[in-house]
């Protein structure tokens, strides 16, 4: 089998299976979503790495929710020092700092990414982050995280501390198509699984929330007239959201 199919075949399977087995995580996930947008409440998004990717997907994105805040902090992200985000990620006590920028409180919903879930920062965010009274989900992959000791003095991992778990069915070290002649894996499917969860999390919660009567502000592409659109709800939560 040629690695492109050995890749495309193990993401179609992974897509199937996680979305199968987590479909009561998803469901229950979009309820407190629903909650949240019914009470004119948020859903922070916040990933180190390239799991901040998944903040980002869901931000300021056509057909999106406007009631979505990415928790980013550029340190943690590839783009400025790629090795040292990788340290920063363990860092004790950078959380705190970090979650004095957004004003996540209760019936706010926070979804921390993190594929391993062993690093202080996802760690130490969500646990403050319940402290405020925001309902926190972790999406991580279970395989992974069980693999590995946390790296957090409590020994606790990220799916120890969020209220709600959405496994990403990922193996440990993401990889996936291994090439003859090559010792690592290629072909990384945590990126795709993120996506998928994510997005079948906001547009249950959209379903149910508009069903409930409360249709939710959503941006429409600007490429395809909604200029003047996304203005009126960019004016409306430019105040609370510091990244519009």
């Amino acid at each position: 089998m040629s690695a492109f199919d050995e890749y495309l075949g193990a993401v179609r399977q992974q897509l199937e299976q996680t979305a199968e087995r987590q479909r009561l995580a998803i469901e229950t996930a979009a309820g407190w979503l629903s909650d949240a947008l019914v009470a004119g409440r948020f859903l922070y998004v916040f990933g180190t790495g390239h799991s901040h990717l998944l903040a980002e997907e869901v931000f300021y994105r056509a057909g999106g929710l406007a009631r979505v805040i990415p928790i980013l902090d550029e340190p943690l992200m590839l783009h400025q020092a790629a090795s040292e985000s990788t340290q920063v990620e363990r860092r004790l006590g950078y959380a705190a700092d970090l979650l004095k920028r957004y004003p996540v409180g209760p019936g706010d919903v926070l979804l921390v990414a993190s594929n391993s879930g062993r690093n202080a920062v996802p760690i130490e965010l969500t646990l403050e982050a319940r402290a405020r009274g925001a309902r926190t989900i972790a999406l991580t992959s279970l395989t992974q995280s069980a693999a590995w000791p946390s790296r957090h003095p409590s020994g606790k991992k990220l799916a120890d501390v969020a209220e709600l778990v959405l496994d990403n069915g990922v193996r440990d070290g993401d990889a996936v198509v291994a090439i003859p002649g090559l010792d690592q894996r290629v072909g990384p499917t945590s990126s795709v699984m993120g996506l998928l969860l994510i997005n079948l999390v906001v547009v249950s919660a959209v379903e149910n929330a508009t069903a409930r009567g409360y249709p939710p502000e959503v941006f429409v592409s600007s490429n395809a007239g909604g200029d003047d659109h996304n203005e009126r709800l960019i004016a409306r939560f430019r105040p609370v959201n510091p990244h519009l």
